[in-house]
């Protein structure tokens, strides 16, 4: 019997080692069960917000810190290169590689392009910003939107531009120093083979540890898992 932790481990594991997500027939071969005990497995990890398919089949596009399809972010290292799906899931891809990193990523998704590296833990590129736009209980709503809104910045006049350009709500902006320490935390656990999803009440916790206070952070009450 496989469960969401043992399906979540293998495939970010796969991914980590090849750069890639393994499909159902290898998931079905490294874990020792019928193929459709995998295509199961898969539709309750998305169920549990662990991962997102396509929309027609059981193959992976999304298992957060990685994207299975080209994004903004290009994360790479000697041991490999993937892509993460925004700018808190390309550092908790450097936080789960734990090794030296650059990130290469643009401008609110536009012309200027940046890299930002991760060296021994620290990163050097201190000056810019994170922009938060998606209210955190919505986040869910449409995963992918949501992620491809989380953009970087060098100064707030930036932001305000952009945010009017694009018709988007300005939401919350954080020094990407912050996120970085804060990634670290909240994807820190994700390679454990006993990873279950925060819940609600340890998300809250954990954005106001790293001063996460803005009303984009905000989450309703619930027993459920964030």
């Amino acid at each position: 019997m496989i469960t969401n932790s043992t399906l979540h481990y293998t495939i970010l594991l796969g991914i980590i080692e090849n750069g890639i997500a393994p499909n159902v027939e290898k998931l079905s071969k490294i874990l020792q069960v019928e193929e459709n005990e995998i295509v199961k497995g898969l539709y309750d990890l998305q169920e549990y917000h662990g991962v997102v398919l396509h929309p027609k089949e059981p193959k992976i596009w999304v298992i957060h810190p990685f994207s299975l399809a080209p994004t903004n972010f290009y994360v790479k290292s000697e041991r490999g290169q993937w892509w993460g799906n925004c700018a808190w899931c390309s550092l908790g891809v450097a936080a789960l590689i734990e090794e030296d990193v650059k990130i290469i990523t643009t401008i609110g998704a536009e012309t200027k392009q940046i890299e930002i590296n991760i060296i021994d833990g620290e990163i050097q590129e201190k000056n810019y910003y994170i922009h938060f736009p998606i209210p955190m209980k919505n986040a869910w709503d449409n995963v992918i939107y949501t992620c491809s809104n989380m953009l970087v910045f060098e100064n707030e006049k930036q932001i305000d531009e952009w945010t009017e350009r694009h018709d988007i709500q300005k939401g919350d902006i954080q020094p990407i120093e912050n996120i970085w320490k804060f990634s670290k935390k909240w994807y820190g656990n994700h390679l454990n083979p006993e990873w279950t999803k925060w819940t609600v009440e340890e998300a809250k916790q954990l954005f106001e540890e790293f001063n996460l206070t803005d009303k984009i952070w905000m989450l309703e009450d619930s027993k459920e898992r964030f």
